[in-house]
């Protein structure tokens, strides 16, 4: 794993718009920077493959175990949905995508920082941005990067794709929301679907027919939903999910695994495994170095290092459902630059990697996306 300096393509804001990506400065600075990029070898992105598929695996008997242990409570999942949960899972509701944040350097093990399990962005950007770019760039190269066709090919396996409409929707304050929205919906239309977009603010409830509705007052069969379910649940009309007809991206055993309080259990079922850090809830603490962070938070917000007898934060506003502990790794630190990998499942299988990078070791919003390549060897 090399970090290389590259000069930028001409017109890249403009080539990046043209594949949909509008989003790519925030506050007046590249959030999309293709003045660096990263150089694997076909044996490195085979560990981070096979990592990202054992990952996944061992978070799929974790959701089994907090069913089998009832611990609900403890991951702060209010009890009246836990049956919504349970459901899910033992129907075998699929599950379209997920996005591990990994640490490595190329040496070791790659680690893993946590599960973006319900709402990860920065797909656009990993799927299609970082393939255009390798495609004008570096044409001789390859990509780890299946996400597109596996989007694909999950809708196309999606039940009653033809004649139940798929309704997409997110916040409606938030670009880059919108984007990834738009790019998984197209993906839909390519794999077959029909499609409608609207905002969470849109959706209606009509009590009479105990259904979601759209601005046309038709009934929401299937929602992919871009906005986290610990917040779904907690609003005014979350709890008509439990008694509704409707089916949802992600669906409700996501909850699970989208909280940070999967890394205790984790590390409690499978303590000492190469590609987990040692973990605790709050109030079991760990000993030395560690990173204290809300069971529920995003961009990097409310993050805590503590180390060498000082502690470096974040704002932010999450923190009130609690916090567990995780052994402190350091990103590797590429001239003052650090990289957090973010690799992808879809449909169940590792489909590909993006990489986030800051000049601080806490990954935020305004962190930058960098494209990557690899080589044989």
């Amino acid at each position: 794993m090399q970090r290389i300096a590259v000069t930028p393509r001409d017109n890249w804001r403009e080539r990046v718009e043209s594949v949909g990506m509008l989003y790519h400065t925030i506050d007046g600075v590249p959030y999309w920077d293709e003045s660096a990029c990263y150089r694997f070898t076909r044996s490195e992105i085979d560990m981070l493959d096979t990592a990202t598929a054992e990952l996944h695996s061992l978070c799929l008997q974790a959701v089994e175990e907090v069913i089998r242990r009832d611990l609900f409570t403890r991951l702060r999942i209010p009890k009246e949905f836990a049956a919504l949960v349970i459901d899910s899972w033992e129907n075998d509701e699929p599950t379209l995508y997920g996005r591990f944040d990994l640490v490595w350097d190329g040496n070791g093990h790659p680690k893993m920082y946590e599960y973006n399990a319900d709402t990860p962005t920065s797909l656009l950007e990993a799927s299609v941005v970082q393939w255009f770019w390798l495609r004008e760039t570096r044409p001789d190269y390859d990509q780890f990067n299946s996400i597109h066709e596996k989007l694909i090919r999950f809708w196309q396996r999606w039940p009653n794709l033809h004649t139940t409409p798929i309704h997409f929707a997110c916040a409606g304050d938030a670009m880059e929301d919108l984007g990834n929205l738009e790019y998984l919906r197209d993906t839909a239309l390519q794999g077959g679907a029909r499609t409608r977009r609207l905002f969470i603010e849109e959706i209606g409830w009509d009590s009479a027919r105990l259904d979601f509705v759209d601005l046309d007052d038709a009934p929401i069969r299937v929602l992919f939903k871009l906005y986290p379910w610990e917040w779904m649940i907690r609003e005014e009309f979350g709890r008509h999910l439990t008694r509704a007809r409707i089916r949802l991206l992600e669906p409700p055993w996501k909850m699970v695994l989208s909280n940070k309080g999967i890394l205790p259990i984790l590390w409690d079922l499978f303590e000492g495994h190469p590609n987990l850090l040692p973990a605790s809830f709050e109030d079991q603490p760990l000993l030395g170095e560690f990173v204290r962070k809300p069971l529920f938070s995003r961009e990097g917000s409310n993050i805590e290092i503590h180390r060498a007898g000082s502690v470096t934060r974040t704002p932010g506003s999450y923190g009130g459902d609690g916090y567990i502990m995780q052994r402190y790794q350091p990103l590797p630190d590429f001239g003052g630059n650090y990289p957090v990998i973010g690799s992808w499942v879809i449909d169940g299988d590792p489909a590909g990697i993006g990489i986030r990078e800051d000049a601080t070791e806490i990954t935020t919003n305004g962190s930058r996306f960098l494209p990557h390549f690899f080589v044989e060897g």
